[in-house]
């Protein structure tokens, strides 16, 4: 069920809220229409304090809006007298008239965290001294509705569960303990020395991010190394570097300088460097002389080198 902006409410009263002793509300504390609240302190309230302002408003109609959607349910099964020593699996949960606590009550949710439990009642709803609402198996008191067609008074010392939504009044007497919310559409809510306790939610989420980020990077570009020698040499060139062959092929990045005589010797050297490398590459070959080296390079960048490779070329026949 949605409270709406009641939700942040431990205490929402229609004409006032009055207390007795060192009450502590564990949540917002509110009234509307009426302006009276009373006995704070010595009483306490965690949250803010809202009299007759658009804030409480809005609780009061969105406390109405709720109280109807809980009393139109179907019912699931009726109820009737005294709760005491029952245990109850989700559902709604119908009384005619008058309902009562003079002990314990279970309510069982199977597992269900989500499990909701609603009673609806026709007319007061009247626990004993010491009684106690015990949730079990997942019950969570937010999930807990007592829609009240008339007032509710809580028993001297009683521990009470849930959300009481009543028409007219909620009284909670000396000692008792609320794990929910007292929320009264017309009348007032009268606390002596409570503690109530405003009831949210466990919501689980687990987020697990793994990410494994491996960053290869390879860059492989055209770079031509242009190159005037003689001889007859592949150099291979990977970085910043020179690759040095027997033919002048200068490839700066990640290239391969190609000299290439007039021969048919062609030495292959690959160097392969992070940064500034050199990679030499040395061929014999039979050839002319004066070639031209040619380095298609990959890697981004222009390499030019003007010089001697490292190898000797014969002319054909020599």
């Amino acid at each position: 069920m949605d409270l709406g902006t009641a939700d942040s409410f431990a205490v929402l009263a229609g004409q006032a809220v009055t207390n007795t002793g060192p009450s502590v509300v564990g949540g917002d504390l509110g009234v509307h229409p009426g302006t009276a609240v009373t006995g704070f302190p010595p009483g306490m309230v965690t949250g803010a304090t809202h009299t007759a302002d658009a804030v409480a408003l809005q609780a009061q109609s969105d406390l109405t809006t709720a109280y109807n959607d809980a009393a139109g349910r179907p019912a699931t099964a009726s109820v009737s007298g005294d709760l005491v020593g029952q245990t109850f699996t989700p559902g709604v949960y119908q009384a005619s008239s008058s309902l009562g606590l003079t002990g314990t009550v279970t309510l069982d949710a199977q597992g269900d965290p989500d499990a909701a439990f609603i009673f609806q009642i026709g007319s007061t709803l009247i626990t004993g001294s010491a009684s106690d609402v015990n949730l079990v198996n997942g019950a969570q008191a937010c999930n807990v509705f007592w829609q009240v067609g008339s007032s509710a008074t809580l028993g001297t010392n009683s521990t009470f569960t849930g959300n009481i939504l009543a028409l007219t009044s909620i009284s909670a007497n000396t000692g008792a303990t609320v794990d929910g919310r007292l929320l009264a559409r017309n009348g007032e809510v009268t606390l002596d020395n409570n503690v109530i306790q405003r009831a949210d939610c466990d919501e689980d989420g687990d987020g697990n991010g793994d990410g494994d980020g491996d960053g290869d990077g390879n860059g492989d570009g055209d770079g031509n190394g242009d190159g005037d020698g003689n001889g007859d040499g592949d150099g291979n060139g990977d970085g910043d570097g020179d690759g040095d062959g027997d033919g002048n092929g200068d490839g700066n990045g990640d290239g391969d300088g190609d000299g290439n005589g007039d021969g048919d010797g062609n030495g292959d050297g690959d160097g392969n460097g992070d940064g500034n490398g050199d990679g030499n590459g040395n061929g014999d070959g039979n050839g002319d002389g004066n070639g031209n080296g040619n380095g298609n390079g990959d890697g981004n960048g222009n390499g030019d080198g003007n010089g001697n490779g490292d190898g000797n070329g014969y002319p054909n026949g020599y």
